[in-house]
C-alpha cells in the first residue's frame, strides 16, 4: 500500500509539473489518467501490480 501511494503521488507530481511546464496539454493529460483508470479494472492489472512490485523489491534489495 505504501509504495502504491507513493507512486501515484509520484506521478500526479510529474503530471502536474508536464501541465505546467506546457509539455503536454491538458486533453492528452485527462486521456492518460482515464486510460490508468481503465486499465487498473481489466485483468492486466494484478501482472502489472506484480511487475511494479518486482521494481520495487529489486531496487529495494540494492546496497551501495
Amino acid at each position: 500500500m505504501a509504495i502504491s501511494l507513493s507512486v501515484v503521488l509520484l506521478l500526479a507530481i510529474i503530471l502536474v509539473v508536464l501541465l505546467r511546464g506546457g509539455n503536454i496539454k491538458a486533453g492528452p493529460a485527462v486521456v492518460a489518467v482515464l486510460f490508468g483508470f481503465f486499465l487498473a479494472s481489466t485483468g492486466m492489472a494484478d501482472d502489472i501490480q506484480r511487475f511494479l512490485n518486482s521494481i520495487a523489491e529489486t531496487l529495494n534489495s540494492i546496497q551501495f
